[in-house]
């Protein structure tokens, strides 16, 4: 599957581009490219096989590599781990609302492209693509492919769509899919086609910066969307500990606690933090401080961000990853 992987390497710009910040990694100006992955080259799409029979480990059913990569069938591997899919999620809608479960996977773990749903509010999901709807939920990176997925599945899907799935999701159990790794460090990486971090072909390591770097355990079985193979995330020395005081003091605002739960496991219609993708947790902190969402859904958390530097984002979205659900 290794003709999926390989777009841009990242560490190719050398620790010089390092130096420079995340400025010298952006997809667009200013925008840390870790969170955002974009890249900068897509090959044309190769014709995917139909015959070789795929597994992975503890599932009785097979796929294709054609079926795996199918937006209207959900590669469903464990159909007997979740409710039965409502069609929306298994199949979505053609030609522009791709099944659900596909990139947030039938479970609801999500990736680090796009977001975990297991166990979030069914009203908060709901909020959020009708945010999108309205034009108000945007994006600093519009060129990331997963994000422009998801706002033209936004745009098509009507609100009873929108409520059948988010009601199956928020009845899901989020499980711990994130081992945070604190190091000096981490592994060069290059960005895959479905706007993912992975180890570069020609491996070695570079240092860390002031990034977080969210990649899969096992690259193979994430390209199989296996839904019990997670993620690490290597995170700076200190960011866990930097984290905790910033998220319990408020760094000057609200402690997080006040409005997303003792536990950090939502409260109400707010959402779950805890044990959440740090790439999304920073994207939707960059997003909300840079004004690109906007309405009455995300007014409370701008004091929150307005003084927020990107160390407080790294370091916070460590901590809140570190977290068991």
């Amino acid at each position: 599957m290794r003709k999926y992987r390989i777009i841009l390497a990242l560490s190719g710009l050398g620790l010089g581009a390092l130096a420079l910040g995340t400025t010298a990694f952006a997809a667009e100006s200013g925008v840390p490219i870790w969170a955002y992955p974009v890249p900068q080259l897509v090959p044309a799409a190769a014709k995917l096989d139909n015959t070789i029979q795929k597994g992975v480990p503890g599932s009785k059913v097979h796929f294709t590599e054609a079926g795996v990569n199918d937006r209207f069938n959900v590669p469903d591997w464990f159909p007997g781990d979740h409710p039965p899919l409502p069609q929306v999620v298994g199949h979505g809608k053609p030609p522009n609302v791709f099944a659900c479960g596909y990139c947030h996977l039938p479970n609801g773990q999500g990736r680090p492209e796009n977001a975990p749903l297991a166990g979030q509010p069914a009203q908060y999901i709901i909020e959020q693509v009708m945010e999108m709807k309205a034009g108000r939920r945007n994006t600093s990176s519009p060129t990331m492919g997963s994000i422009k997925a998801m706002y033209q599945v936004a745009a098509a899907a009507s609100p009873e769509d929108v409520k059948v799935a988010a009601d199956y999701f928020s009845k899901l159990k989020y499980k711990k899919w994130i081992r945070v790794v604190e190091t000096d460090t981490v592994p060069k990486f290059e960005i895959s086609s479905h706007n993912m971090l992975v180890k570069a072909s020609g491996g070695g390591k570079e240092p860390i910066g002031n990034r977080i770097v969210e990649m899969p355990e096992n690259l193979d079985l994430v390209e199989l969307r296996d839904p019990n193979s997670g993620f690490v995330a290597y995170v700076p020395k200190g960011a866990v500990a930097r984290g905790r005081k910033l998220v319990e003091s408020g760094n000057g605002a609200f402690p997080c606690a006040s409005c997303h739960g003792a536990n950090l496991k939502g409260d109400g219609n707010v959402p779950a933090l805890a044990g959440r993708s740090p790439s999304t947790i920073v994207r939707q902190l960059y997003d909300i401080q840079h004004g690109k969402r906007g309405g009455p859904a995300v007014d409370p958390m701008k004091p929150e961000v307005a003084n927020m530097t990107d160390e407080n984002r790294v370091d916070i979205a460590a901590y809140l990853a570190s977290l068991k659900p």
